[in-house]
């Protein structure tokens, strides 16, 4: 029994009864604004990275992305946009897939066209050369930018893959200007700003941009600020409870992340130097016990039994061929597919459209089984003859021939045979 027909109706143009299938409808992507704690430590878990050096390289990358920017004269604008591209840009691909300063460069290089401070990206090399090497400076047209410069595109092109191609970004320097002259007044709080200020550079050198609102993190700067320098505290609490935007679990959250920073990793830091490190780890151990007395947890919407589970390593993007100094060198159009198929990766802005298009799609891929076994009549050959003439029957010594007693007769006999009948896919 053959297997059936798909269920859909056929399409009978031109006599034709087969279902034809159309082009594929690609695939959808929307960005995503804020991440949270547990993605972030899965999406490190499935690229296998070492936490150490995982460390170790953001710190650096963030910090050559804020010596360039110093060099060329960039707003701050521009390095937090480039530091937030930096970081989504680590957690979509393992580190031996690219070189972490080229992913900063390319990040800053981005950064520029989308702040409208454009920088070409052989003047952008030239600036970290000269940064690194400032006993012999050199000129952006130098040869020795030509194969860097080719990287720098290609990586540009993956960091807007890995974006979304959505450019809204957050500056909570402007926002902690208000809120310090709020709370203080102008005159009164420039030296607690100016504090403010180098932590909210600091805070760049971890996941706090892509994590929580620029409200959440000036709120988180500006107490944290007055803990350290012991004062304004009352006022900078007075001024959170009236505003119904704040929430306590974020900001808590946040000032946790950077006292982990500066404990941690104090000697990459502007602050670290300035105040002692034993009282940014007594100011620590004291917001960890306010959050055990209010039962609270220490990340938001954090799930210890989904973090213990095994990693599953994906390629991110569906690469083709690993992005590496080697591979983009001669060739600047080495471009990711999406899921490595033949459909096309559609980026879209609104996370509604993008749902809906999705669920409409998804029953066109579903797919359909049904297994059943039937028994089909096999006729066997009959034994092959011998030179003494005998065939089959008895032989001289009692013996018969193993044909015979074969089930069902010399010429009878079945085999079971499985079958699938199905609904396959069709778009």
């Amino acid at each position: 029994m053959a297997p059936s027909r798909s269920n859909h109706p056929p399409n009978t143009t031109n006599g034709d009864t087969a279902v034809k299938v159309g082009p594929h409808p690609g695939f959808i992507s929307s960005s995503n604004q804020y991440t949270t704690e547990l993605k972030l430590r899965r999406m490190l878990k499935d690229n296998g990275c070492d936490p150490a050096r995982q460390d170790s390289y953001r710190l650096q990358g963030v910090q050559l992305i804020e010596n360039v920017r110093e060099y060329l004269q960039l707003p701050v604008r521009s390095f937090d946009t480039a530091c937030t591209y930096f970081h989504k840009f680590r957690l979509n691909f393992r580190d031996a897939e690219y070189n972490y300063q080229d992913a900063a460069l390319a990040s800053l290089f981005v950064a520029c066209k989308v702040e409208d401070t454009i920088k070409k990206s052989k003047e952008i090399l030239a600036a970290a050369y000269n940064v690194k090497n400032p006993e012999k400076p050199t000129t952006p047209d130098d040869k020795i930018f030509e194969s860097p410069g080719k990287i720098i595109i290609c990586l540009e092109r993956l960091i807007l893959e890995t974006i979304g191609f959505d450019f809204r970004t957050r500056y909570p320097q402007k926002l902690l200007v208000k809120v310090v002259r709020n709370i203080l007044g102008k005159e009164d709080g420039k030296e607690f700003f100016n504090t403010a200020y180098a932590m909210c550079i600091d805070m760049y050198k971890t996941f706090v941009p892509i994590k929580r609102t620029t409200f959440s993190m000036v709120m988180a700067i500006v107490e944290l600020t007055a803990l350290m320098r012991e004062e304004h505290l009352d006022k900078v609490q007075e001024f959170a409870a009236k505003r119904r935007q704040y929430h306590r679990g974020a900001v808590m959250e946040t000032m946790l992340d950077i006292l982990d920073l500066y404990s941690q990793h104090y000697k990459s830091t502007k602050l670290g130097s300035q105040f002692d490190l034993n009282k940014m780890i007594d100011i620590k151990i004291r917001l960890n016990h306010d959050l055990e007395k209010a039962f609270e947890p220490r990340y938001l919407f954090h799930c210890p039994r989904c973090e213990a589970e095994d990693p599953q390593p994906s390629t991110p993007a569906s690469a083709t061929s690993p992005v590496t100094s080697a591979t983009l060198a001669g060739d600047a159009s080495g471009r990711r597919t999406a899921r490595g198929q033949d459909g096309t990766m559609r980026f879209v802005f609104d996370p509604d459209s993008a749902r809906m298009e999705q669920e409409t799609v998804k029953e066109h891929f579903h797919e359909e089984f049904e297994e059943y076994e039937v028994e089909v009549e096999e006729p066997i050959p009959p034994p092959p003859q011998h030179e003494g003439g005998h065939r089959g029957g008895y032989h001289g010594h009692g013996h018969r021939e193993r044909g015979d007693y074969r089930r069902g007769g010399p010429y009878g006999g079945y085999r079971g045979e499985r079958h699938y009948r199905g609904r396959g896919r069709h778009y």
